[in-house]
């Protein structure tokens, strides 16, 4: 018997992600890649120094299930000054391996068998695998790629009596979109009779452009009072190989998020989270985030001007969309792959996110780049 005919996936349909597919094409071409979210620049070195002496103090066992106390006490501070609403450090903040181990965890703790979860397409690629592994089956509302603002009258008819949890994105990867004050008030105003749960993921709530505002769950009693949010330090202060992030979320909830955390990962690295824990105190670290990063996406998009690639600014995230319609008729995979192989320059297709791989000629760039390694990539774009 042949071990693979003994058994039934379940995730038949998961196939390699098109993060691992395009990276390694890149790297086999030694291209440009501004593919990945992940900058290519130095980390803090009073960051590293940090950990570092967290793990000469003797810090280098097992911190507690829920995370170092002395972390999540500057969390609940950072969201009360932020967005008005206070998390208790001991029931209500849990640190975890990253965001994406949050958004696995609260799936597995609160989807059913035969559950409905909505969510918004183009979605980051987690979300869909992880309601499926829990017997849960994902219902789509398909964004519109002018401006990828979210129809309320179309997500309120794809709500149900099955309808279990909603996921949110803001800033939105891939689209870089964000959702304003009045979208969340909405979202608020239809979920008031149910007992829906929504799961929000905010790992760019610090990178935000052109005096925005970043509007959290948290800000919007009602809607905190049902929502889990997740957070990510590796994106907020570029180390995302450390994998350390965080979810917050009222007592009756975060009760039951642990139940399944604990025994998912237990605890996460304890000489990091010390020595964030200490960084945090000084919260320019992560409010001169919009700043930085806007820099980036301007320089980016003042060198596509003469080209003929079409866009809107990106209001969040370290992505931009690049609309390729004048250029090509090909779909996005393929022009996607051309870049690569012909100009050693490599994005995501956006048809990857989509409802059954809609192509909407959309390309992501990241931006989290040095600037000579963005004016590199800004010399091949210009030549289509």
């Amino acid at each position: 018997m042949k071990l693979k005919n003994a058994f039934t996936s379940k995730l038949p349909n998961v196939k390699t992600t098109i993060f691992t597919t395009v990276g390694n094409l890149a790297r086999q071409h030694h291209a440009i890649d501004l593919s990945q979210g992940f900058p290519n620049f130095e980390t803090d070195k009073n960051l590293i120094n940090l950990v570092s002496n967290a793990m000469k103090q003797g810090h280098n066992q097992y911190a507690s299930m829920p995370g170092f106390y002395g972390l999540r006490e500057i969390i609940s501070e950072k969201i009360e000054s932020m967005h008005g609403k206070t998390y208790h450090p001991e029931s209500e903040i849990t640190v975890t391996v990253g965001a994406t181990q949050a958004i696995f965890t609260a799936i597995s703790a609160f989807v059913h068998p035969g559950d409905e979860v909505i969510l918004f397409k183009p979605a980051y690629d987690c979300y869909e695998p992880a309601i499926e592994l829990n017997g849960g089956i994902p219902v789509f509302v398909q964004l519109d790629a002018d401006g990828y603002q979210i129809d309320w009258d179309k997500f309120k008819s794809r709500l149900s009596s099955k309808t279990r949890m909603i996921i949110i994105n803001t800033p939105h990867n891939p689209t870089g979109h964000i959702l304003n004050k009045k979208d969340m008030l909405q979202l608020q105003e239809i979920l008031r009779e149910t007992n829906i749960i929504v799961l929000s993921d905010e790992v760019y709530e610090h990178i935000i452009f052109d005096h925005n505002e970043h509007e959290s769950v948290s800000r919007f009693p009602e809607l905190a009072s049902r929502s889990i949010v997740c957070a990510s330090f590796g994106k907020t202060f570029h180390v995302t190989g450390w994998k350390i992030g965080y979810c917050v979320a009222p007592e009756v909830l975060m009760e039951e998020i642990r139940k399944v955390h604990q025994f998912a990962v237990f605890c996460v690295d304890h000489p990091v989270q010390r020595a964030i824990a200490t960084y945090l105190k000084s919260p320019n670290h992560y409010l001169e985030l919009n700043d930085f990063y806007q820099h980036k996406r301007d320089l980016f998009l003042d060198g596509l001007k003469n080209s003929k690639f079409r866009f809107n600014p990106s209001k969040g995230t370290y992505f931009q969309l690049l609309d390729y319609s004048n250029i090509s008729n090909e779909r996005d995979e393929d022009l996607a792959k051309r870049m690569i192989v012909s100009h050693q320059l490599a994005c995501i297709p956006i048809s990857s996110f989509n409802v059954d791989n809609r192509n909407d000629n959309m390309l992501r760039f990241c931006f989290a780049k040095k600037d000579e390694t963005l004016k590199q990539a800004l010399d091949i774009l210009c030549t289509f």
